[in-house]
């Protein structure tokens, strides 16, 4: 073979090359233009509001949010949903502010903060939206200043107003998703049937001394608050914060457990808490979750024929206020009660008589009236031996001073377990104790600071 014929082979090899190449770009070619086809249709496929929300993250917005759209979980689209979603906080105190202030971090579109109260020092130590700067300040209006300099794109709409059978219905409709922040009855079933009513999702959370609770109410079929609580407790067995007390960080913890049922439902996850009660002990440091009864078909709001289809007045129906301030029981007549003028004038008088404390030794540690003599109410409840034994001294020893029958005088904190201890030590008159007249110093030892002494400690 002559170099011309080695020179033919060398050009046919190198065209059947390119032959090669050309076959494969119009493959490629093809597969594009399919995939093209197919982006076109899809994209036919999304409405004009998910196109714009889609092209909507700025490129603040991805970094404000970039460690939550690494989330395979989460993502743009679970980000485009909450900005686009709003939702109702319904009390600025101790599980509103982390609620809100973690919804606000995360980005959802608009929240509403709505609280009647206004900021105090006692706030402070668990309600972390407010500061010492913002005392006496409109929770809501407090709550939102805090907010807006977290995340400026949430907007904020404070509402400084006591919520009510007049304007629920109104705001709730306004909302995607309706948070319960509030620490009373009326208020919980106010919320519900608003909720009910409204179509609207409800995430409530309540915590209490060392413990809280968590469920949601009213999603994908779930029941309501109605369902699992038909009647509402009687007055005197309920205790708030303010009654009970509460630790800062089992709010905080609760609260941000909302948030995060909140988040989980505005991205369109399931929440985990639909028909489950999940409940936080916080001395051990325990989660346990119990299923609930499924959505009642009796129910009177959310039920098969419902006989609640209009808000009702939620404070005559519980017997309670609808606030979280503490209760004004009334349950003595006026002849069992004195005022804290009455009583400063029998002790300046210096008539013989015996004052019962009846507060747990924890608030008596706080703050008391030396002449007092403490025995807690739940013991006089439970009728323990050793404290009725000393009460029968006590008494014994004023038999010797007095003739007639011997005056003693019940305080508590507010006036409201001094009555029940009233109630219960005239059962015993006559039985376990003789010769007594008892009665109730009304308002408590508050209203002594109020009216008496200011310089004993308020709590």
């Amino acid at each position: 073979m002559n170099e011309m014929d080695g020179d033919v082979l060398s050009l046919k090899k190198q065209l059947l090359e390119k032959d090669a190449e050309i076959a494969a770009l119009k493959n490629k070619l093809e597969q594009t233009q399919k995939d093209n086809s197919l982006l076109k249709d899809i994209q036919e496929q999304v409405s004009p509001l998910d196109k714009l929300q889609y092209n909507s993250l700025t490129n603040d917005d991805v970094m404000r949010y970039s460690r939550q759209l690494l989330l395979p979980e989460f993502g743009v689209k679970g980000q485009m949903s909450l900005l686009s979603t709003s939702v109702l906080v319904v009390g600025c105190g101790g599980l509103g502010c982390p609620l809100a202030l973690y919804l606000a971090a995360a980005g959802i579109g608009r929240l509403g903060l709505l609280d009647y109260d206004e900021v105090e020092l006692s706030n402070l130590h668990r309600q972390v939206l407010h500061t010492e700067k913002t005392l006496g300040l409109p929770k809501a209006q407090s709550a939102a200043q805090t907010l807006s300099r977290l995340n400026s794109t949430t907007q904020c709409v404070p509402y400084h107003l006591q919520l009510s059978s007049e304007n629920a219905l109104q705001l709730i409709q306004q909302y995607d998703i309706v948070a319960d922040c509030s620490d009373n009855v009326p208020t919980r079933y106010l919320v519900n049937d608003a909720c009910v009513l409204s179509g609207k999702p409800l995430v409530s959370a309540s915590a209490l001394r060392m413990e809280g609770q968590l469920t949601v109410y009213n999603y994908n079929g779930g029941p309501c608050y109605r369902c699992l609580y038909p009647v509402p407790p009687p007055p005197e067995t309920v205790t708030n914060c303010s009654d009970g007390g509460v630790l800062g960080v089992v709010v905080g913890v609760m609260g941000c457990l909302q948030a995060l049922e909140v988040l989980k439902i505005a991205s369109a996850q399931k929440s985990s808490f639909g028909q489950q009660l999940l409940m936080f002990d916080a001395q051990d440091c325990r989660f346990r979750s119990i299923k609930l009864r499924a959505k009642q078909a009796g129910c009177a709001v959310c039920g098969e024929t419902p006989t609640v289809t209009e808000l009702q007045d939620y404070e005559r129906f519980c017997g309670s206020s609808a606030t979280d301030k503490c209760r004004r029981l009334n349950l003595l007549p006026a002849e069992q009660r004195v005022s804290v003028q009455e009583y400063k004038s029998i002790m300046d008088c210096g008539t013989p008589h015996l004052l019962l404390d009846v507060r747990p030794k924890v608030e008596v540690d706080i703050c008391h009236l030396p002449v007092s003599i403490n025995i807690p109410l739940s013991s006089l409840e439970d009728k323990r031996t050793d404290h009725i034994h000393f009460l029968k001294e006590k008494i014994g020893n004023l038999k010797m001073q007095i003739t007639s029958e011997i005056p003693v005088y019940v305080v508590c904190k507010q006036g409201n377990d001094s009555q029940l201890a009233v109630q219960l030590l005239q059962k015993m008159s006559g039985i376990e104790l003789e010769h007594i007249v008892v009665k109730d110093i009304t308002g408590g030892l508050m209203a002594w600071a109020n009216k008496i002494d200011p310089s004993l400690p308020k709590y």
